[in-house]
């Protein structure tokens, strides 16, 4: 099974055809899967979740973003007492989510600085034990974990402790970058495609705009059709693949994960029904 998503439903004006509110009605019409990346800003309220739950089919799969305080990135104060209590609300924000059988994995994705060294090691040990219970895809953003002293170990660690394995498509532009490594550890695999702009990956502006130059970035057919054989390679041996496409600034990445599911042939079931239907072949 391979299942094609994106990162956030918000920013995909080609998906959308019915009220700004029902977007995600609209997106979940088009791909099984998606990434809930505002759970990176703030923990979200149960009354979000539910209402999340309750606009998305039966089968629809959330990737949930771990929150920032879990994976370093917060900067000033913590809006919680501790690093338990903090794991504790993030933890009960994800329940019901695994409930309704539609949280596909945690994503745990650690900033640039987050090094290969022990006391960073110990961390993970501290996030499987918190996460126990759910599925934990960790995605690294530094190239020391990937070297070809360390790579065999870090998948063999990431195989031992149950995380799924986070392949990322990105600029090599620096130790804050990580290589393409096509290697699952679990019977589940994320592939993330941010894409290939390395002028917006080292130049990516002031602190408020980064996100749309890094981001910006169109997949061509050839590019899409290297990914598609390293997909079908996973495929081989894990259960299941999820490719989420993050070249989102532009508007790319809608029109990039269609091409790419027309290049696999996929069909994907259990859809929501498209809003447009409902006028095919006339009265």
């Amino acid at each position: 099974m391979i299942k094609i998503g994106l990162t956030g439903w918000g920013d995909h004006t080609d998906l959308y055809v019915s009220s700004p509110k029902e977007k995600l009605q609209d997106y979940s019409a088009h791909f099984p899967v998606v990434e809930l990346d505002s759970s990176f800003y703030a923990i979200p309220s149960y009354r979000n979740v539910e209402k999340w739950i309750k606009e998305t089919p039966n089968s629809f799969q959330f990737i949930v973003k771990a929150y920032q305080g879990i994976t370093g990135h917060l900067r000033g104060e913590s809006p919680f007492d501790s690093l338990e209590d903090m794991f504790d609300r993030y933890r009960e924000s994800i329940q019901p989510f695994k409930e309704s059988g539609k949280l596909s994995m945690v994503l745990v994705q650690f900033p640039p600085w987050f090094q290969c060294k022990k006391e960073n090691v110990d961390y993970l040990y501290k996030v499987r034990a918190e996460l126990k219970d759910f599925e934990v895809a960790i995605e690294f953003r530094n190239q020391s974990w990937y070297t070809h002293a360390i790579k065999d170990q870090t998948i063999q660690f990431l195989k031992d402790n149950h995380f799924h394995h986070t392949i990322c498509d990105e600029p090599q532009v620096g130790e804050g970058c990580v290589p393409l490594i096509p290697i699952s550890t679990s019977e589940k695999v994320l592939v993330r495609l941010h894409g290939r702009n390395t002028y917006g990956w080292i130049n990516p502006g002031d602190s408020e705009k980064w996100r749309e130059v890094r981001y910006l970035y169109d997949y061509n057919k050839e590019e899409l059709f290297d990914i598609q054989k390293i997909c079908e390679e996973l495929h081989t041996n894990t259960k299941e693949v999820v490719v989420l496409f993050n070249n989102n600034s532009g508007g790319h990445a809608a029109k990039n994960a269609k091409t790419f599911q027309q290049m696999l042939g996929i069909e994907f079931e259990g859809l929501a029904p498209k809003q447009l239907d409902l006028f095919d072949g006339g009265i």
